[in-house]
């Protein structure tokens, strides 16, 4: 190498050091790994912007550490868990070290095992799995591990706090349970057998059938078969364009029974429910905006709305993923994943909404009051869709109450 030469690679190496991207030292990075394309992207889309909109509010508060900022990057994984693997070695090789997932209990089941097995081989370049939504039991329970939170009740969770619901409504003698046909519907119709037998073991369960997940575009023979079961409620864990579908023959074919769901919210499918599902659509989940509960939260709702006019704040949850996170790593004085996750791990939360919120230590399971709702346009403050139709509480269900024990057995990490 000649003088000339040996200059120039001095001076690239220099600017290479001196154009370091600002994020690395200024920004703390999540990559959000979701449907961004595809029929359920309107869920993914529409997830991102939650998670941008709370991120640059703590960002607006100050951020963390001392002025740190939070930024989310989407990475479209297509609600494949093959592509999600693809997805998680970029955010890896970027060297993003918190990961945000929730739709697909199966893509949060290869996370989980993925980002595990990295972190053991690589523990200096770890990651933290947020988990908002993907509610399938075994991810707190058989398949648990130390870089695995669950910021959502899983589905067990909410079916127990369902069935209490059911189990209260005298004149329900018989049930038809439809779902998509993977873990988390399969979780789902268990769960729905399982508490059902417990709590009104006289309701006979006339169906229980799975589909296959975001392939039925016409669900209307799925709601014959429900008729001439002579179901008098349905149960469904159906989520994105297929509770969109079930939702749009429900109300085609004009059948009036009560529906208890996950994930009968936003994302189009309030506005397709529409007048067809007052007072038979219910919906078990979190958050609590009609009544909003707090002047923090409806303040909040009223800044989004304002920011995303297309947008629905339908999972609340991811209010507590950003709010926890800020203050996990405020806690641990690092962005470290270990040290986060220590300071995750038991940690006692308040959401905006004011429900007093644990991260069990035992599980990574966070405890949680669940509500079940009831679709309607009546005492609504904050709609979705902008269809004027929205969430009302009709029951709220403890933390305690709606717990359920798990099989954790967690394997800590020395160092």
């Amino acid at each position: 190498m000649n003088i000339r030469q040996g200059l120039l690679t001095a001076v690239a190496s220099a600017a290479m050091l001196t154009f370091t991207p600002a994020h690395a030292a200024d920004t703390i990075r999540i990559a959000f790994i979701d449907p961004l394309s595809g029929p359920f992207a309107a869920t993914g889309t529409n997830g991102l912007n939650q998670y941008k909109f709370h991120a640059e509010q703590v960002n607006r508060a100050g951020g963390v550490l001392g002025g740190k900022k939070l930024e989310v990057i989407g990475f479209d994984n297509k609600v494949s868990p093959k592509e999600s693997l693809i997805q998680l070695k970029r955010v890896i090789g970027d060297g993003i070290q918190f990961v945000a997932q929730g739709n697909s209990s199966g893509v949060a089941n290869a996370l989980t095992d993925a980002i595990n097995k990295h972190n053991g081989r690589d523990p200096d370049n770890r990651v933290l799995f947020l988990n908002y939504s993907a509610v399938d039991p075994a991810l707190t329970n058989e398949k648990c591990n130390f870089w695995h939170f669950r910021f959502d009740a899983n589905a067990d969770m909410k079916m127990n706090a369902l069935t209490d619901v059911i189990a209260a409504e005298k004149g329900i003698k018989s049930v038809y349970i439809l779902g998509q046909d993977y873990s988390f519907g399969k979780a789902v119709a268990d769960g729905a057998v399982k508490f059902l037998g417990e709590k009104r073991p006289d309701i006979q369960i006339v169906g229980n059938e799975l589909h296959p997940i975001g392939k039925v575009k016409d669900f209307s023979p799925y709601v014959a078969k429900i008729k001439a079961a002579g179901a008098q409620a349905l149960i469904t864990g159906n989520w994105g364009a297929d509770m969109l579908n079930l939702s749009k023959a429900i109300s085609d074919a004009g059948l009036q029974i009560p529906v208890f769901t996950y994930y009968a919210a936003g994302s189009g499918i309030t506005k397709a429910i529409g007048a067809s599902g007052v007072g038979t659509v219910k919906v078990v989940a979190e958050g609590a905006e009609n009544p909003p509960h707090t002047e923090t939260w409806a303040n909040t709702m009223k800044t989004f709305k304002g920011e995303y006019a297309d947008g629905n704040m339908d999972q609340p949850r991811i209010a507590n993923v950003i709010g926890m996170l800020a203050a996990a790593i405020n806690k641990a004085g690092s962005a470290k994943p270990i040290e986060v996750a220590k300071a995750l791990e038991g940690m006692k939360f308040t959401s905006q909404w004011g429900d007093a919120l644990e991260m069990r230590a035992s599980d990574h399971q966070l405890q949680m009051p669940v509500r079940i709702f009831d679709h309607t346009d009546k005492g609504v403050v904050f709609d979705m869709d902008g269809s004027g139709f929205g969430l009302v509480e009709k029951a709220t269900v403890s933390a305690q109450a709606s717990s359920t024990p798990t099989t954790c057995k967690m394997e800590r990490p020395a160092s």
